[in-house]
Parts: structure tokens; C-alpha cells; sequence
């Protein structure tokens, strides 16, 4: 008797296994690969002479990133392997998952403090960053309670405060790091996924009036926050002092020009600019590749969260409003971290510890990434196919016929 492995083992169809092999959103695939490797560039160059003094190797930051965009790219592939079925009925386990993350972090011995916050858990080498998991669960979690409470969230106050029950806490924990950017991001993109969800107005409106009270309470509470703000209004006035690293992110933007210096020419990043390949690696960008460099990076990064959203449109077109949330919602943490980040670089914005999607050092930040691209073809492969959100049985012939689409 012969087994036939070929029934036995039959993986569940995903955007890498059809019938008519590959079948991904090539747009926005070929512009988050972009993004990516200009992100491994730019991290070789404006890494190179911190990793040449602190390791004696060049290379030690670029290789540490190949290894983050490699586990990456794998949880890319994971999650697209994944039904958009199972995040919905797993949202809630989520949930308490990014709780226990959280609390986690908070507690000594277990969270890895680096400079002066308690963000990271350490595992040998390597630290992960809970706050970038916990923005993730809580969109899924989220999209997964405007389905459920849809009547109710338009149409009742209760319905309304009711996610403020789980989000008010780990808005808490995220304090208590304290990640300060992360908590205003996470809130921000809940802000909006509720609006798209059909909170009317008004509360919308009071939702948005007393975010900007806590807001303006949580920068008095603290003196550093304080500090902060009235630095970047004026960094010149103690531009060795507090207004230290906006006065040098300033002065690479200033020598980038219009064409830049060059490709590994700055000299921002020989100890000028603190954190040059993390969280002011656009400034090094500016500085070598100049206004054009940075407004075809930007132009990148706008044409990533338009596509996102467009993915969210096409699934809640397609009646899957579970996954069209998700989508918004994922958008939003990329729109909202890149608008601080970038508004941060050029000194619009406070100084905050928020990564450049795609682009800056850090393995969390990077993986992370991945993982919502993948989530996100998806989501789009699921709309586009029609397979929805409904448990169903899948066979190859299902789709062997697939048109090619034209988005």
C-alpha cells in the first residue's frame, strides 16, 4: 500500500500556492522590497563609523540588520500563509498576549533597560520590543470588535467607550516604559479605525478633544517631556545641551543640499548625530542623497499607506470588514509612525524614540513590518479571490482559473 503525500499534505491555498503559481499585489510588494533596501543602504552607511569604533567591524550593524530583514521576510511569508479566518477568531487571545507583553517588560529583571526606558525584553543577543507586537494585536483585536459591536458602535455611547476599557490600561503600561510615541501612535490609529467604523461625529469630535486634554496633561507631568517641547520650538538656544541632536539632524539636512554629498559621504554620522541609524537615519538620508533622495523616499513611503488603504477599500468592497479593518488600521500605524518620525528629523515634532518603517535599525520595528506586509497581501489576495472570511474547503481547482487583475 503506497501513500499519496501529495493528499496528506495539502497546504492551505495562501498568495504563494494557487494554481496558477505566485499570486501577490506586485505594487505594493515591489514598494515595501524598495523601502527595505534602501532601509539595508542607508543602515550600512550611517552605521559604519559608530559599528568601526564600538566593534571594530564596518559591517557589524549591516550584517545584525540582514539577519533582522531575513527573519522578516520569513514572517512575511508566514503570515501570508495564514487565513484572515483565524487572526479574527484569535484576536481576543491576541489581546491578552500583548497584556502579558507588556506587563512583562515593566518587571526587573525581565525587561532590558537602554537609555533610561524599559522597552525591550532581552533574549541573548537580540531584544524584542513589545510595544511593536502590542499595536498589532490591538488593530486586530479592534477590527475584530467593530464587526461584532457594528450597530452598537454607531449608534450608542456604550458601544463607543467600551474599547477605552482595554486600550485606557495598556496605553498605561506603554507609559510606564515609558514610550511616549508608541502610545500616541497606537491610540491615534484606534482613533481612526473607530471613525471609518461609523462613530458619528460628535463623539468623534469629543474622542479627538479629550485625546489632545491627555495629551497636553502628559507633557506637564513629566519635566524631560516638558523640556522636550520647548527645545525643539528653538533648538539653537542650548544647542549643546538639550537641542543637541535636532541642531545636528538640522545641519545634515542643511549640507545634503539638493543632490546630497554623496553616497557615504556624511559627516553627520561620525559622531555628530546621536542614533544616526535608528531613529535619524532620515537626516543621514537628506544628508547624502539631498532633497531628491528624501522626497523620492517619502514619495515611497506615501505610495505604501495610499496602497494600504486602498487594500482596506478593496476588502470592504468586497463585504470582508474584519480584514478591511485590519488593513486601516495597519495603515495607520505606518502613516502615524512615519509622520512623527520624519516630523521629528526636521524638527517640526518633539524628539520621541519612534523608527522609520522599513528603514530604521531595529529588529522589532523591522519584523514587525514584514509581518503586516504580509498580513496585508493577504488581505488583499482574500478580497480579490472572494474567499472571504467564512470556514470553507479549498482545492487547487478552485483557483486555476483566476483571472489576472488589474488593480
Amino acid at each position: 500500500m503506497s501513500l499519496d503525500l501529495k493528499n496528506i499534505i495539502k497546504p492551505y491555498p495562501s498568495p504563494i500556492i494557487t494554481g496558477r503559481g505566485i499570486d501577490l499585489d506586485f505594487p505594493m510588494l515591489a514598494g515595501c522590497l524598495a523601502l527595505l533596501g534602501l532601509g539595508l543602504v542607508m543602515i550600512t552607511s550611517a552605521s559604519s563609523e559608530v559599528a568601526a569604533v564600538q566593534s571594530g567591524n564596518t559591517l557589524y550593524h549591516m550584517i545584525r540588520h540582514l539577519i533582522y530583514l531575513v527573519i522578516g521576510l520569513g514572517a512575511c511569508i508566514v503570515t501570508m500563509m495564514i487565513p484572515i479566518a483565524t487572526w479574527q477568531r484569535l484576536g481576543w487571545l491576541m489581546l491578552i498576549g500583548a497584556f502579558g507583553l507588556l506587563v512583562m517588560v515593566i518587571v526587573p529583571g525581565i525587561g532590558r533597560e537602554v537609555n533610561g526606558s524599559m522597552r525591550w525584553i532581552g533574549f541573548g543577543a537580540f531584544n524584542v520590543q513589545p510595544s511593536e507586537i502590542a499595536k498589532v494585536f490591538v488593530v486586530i483585536y479592534l477590527a475584530g470588535y467593530l464587526v461584532r459591536r457594528q450597530k452598537e458602535v454607531r449608534e450608542s455611547w456604550m458601544g463607543f467607550f467600551k474599547p477605552f476599557i482595554v486600550l485606557l490600561p495598556m496605553a498605561g503600561l506603554l507609559l510606564m516604559e515609558p514610550d511616549f510615541g508608541a502610545t500616541v501612535v497606537m491610540m491615534g490609529a484606534a482613533a481612526a479605525m473607530l471613525f471609518l467604523g461609523g462613530v458619528g461625529l460628535f463623539r468623534f469630535a469629543l474622542m479627538v478633544g479629550l485625546a489632545v486634554a491627555a495629551v497636553t496633561i502628559l507633557v506637564q507631568a513629566q519635566p524631560y517631556r516638558m523640556a522636550r517641547l520647548i527645545t525643539f520650538t528653538d533648538p539653537w538656544s542650548d544647542q549643546f545641551g538639550s537641542g543637541y541632536q535636532l541642531t545636528q539632524a538640522l545641519i545634515a539636512f542643511g549640507r545634503g543640499e539638493w543632490l546630497g554629498v554623496g553616497l557615504g559621504n556624511s559627516v553627520q554620522k561620525q559622531f555628530y548625530l546621536p542614533e544616526a541609524h535608528t531613529d535619524f537615519v532620515f537626516s543621514v538620508l537628506a544628508e547624502e542623497l539631498g532633497v531628491v533622495g528624501s522626497l523620492a523616499t517619502v514619495g515611497l513611503f506615501v505610495f505604501v499607506c495610499v496602497r494600504a488603504m486602498y487594500i482596506g477599500l478593496w476588502a470592504e468592497k468586497a463585504k470582508q470588514f474584519f480584514a478591511a479593518y485590519v488593513a486601516y488600521g495597519l495603515a495607520f500605524l505606518w502613516i502615524g509612525q512615519f509622520l512623527i518620525n520624519i516630523g521629528v528629523n526636521v524638527g517640526l515634532l518633539p524628539t520621541k524614540g519612534l523608527t522609520l518603517p522599513f528603514l530604521s535599525y531595529g529588529g522589532s520595528s523591522l519584523v514587525i513590518c514584514c509581518a503586516c506586509l504580509g498580513l496585508l497581501l493577504r488581505i488583499e489576495w482574500e478580497s480579490r479571490t472572494h474567499l472571504g472570511s467564512e470556514e470553507m474547503e479549498f482545492s487547487e481547482s478552485d483557483f486555476a482559473e483566476e483571472p489576472t487583475h488589474g488593480r
